[in-house]
């Protein structure tokens, strides 16, 4: 179990970002969130089985179609036992 904390940057909000990534995680069993914030960013923590959540922090490299990734800021944090995943 590990856990990924991703800050997006780009042209990443208001093009099913979040909804995408939430349909993505629970097809690969992976907990967390994401959330726009107000620094246009789009942040999101995934946890879970490491070929799921790596799956998942290569996705926000990219992002679905319409939106324009700059840069991704990748954290490690101590796993919390998360379950479920939400949109903020």
């Amino acid at each position: 179990m590990i856990r990924r904390r991703v800050v997006v940057h780009g042209l990443v909000q208001g093009v099913f970002f979040r909804d995408t990534v939430r349909r993505q995680a629970v097809t690969r069993g992976v907990a967390g969130w994401v959330r726009n914030t107000r620094e246009g960013t789009v942040e999101a923590v995934f946890e879970g089985a490491p070929g799921a959540v790596g799956s998942l922090v290569a996705f926000s490299h990219e992002g679905p179609r319409g939106a324009r990734v700059d840069r991704v800021d990748v954290f490690d944090e101590e796993p919390q036992g998360t379950s479920g995943f939400s949109v903020r």
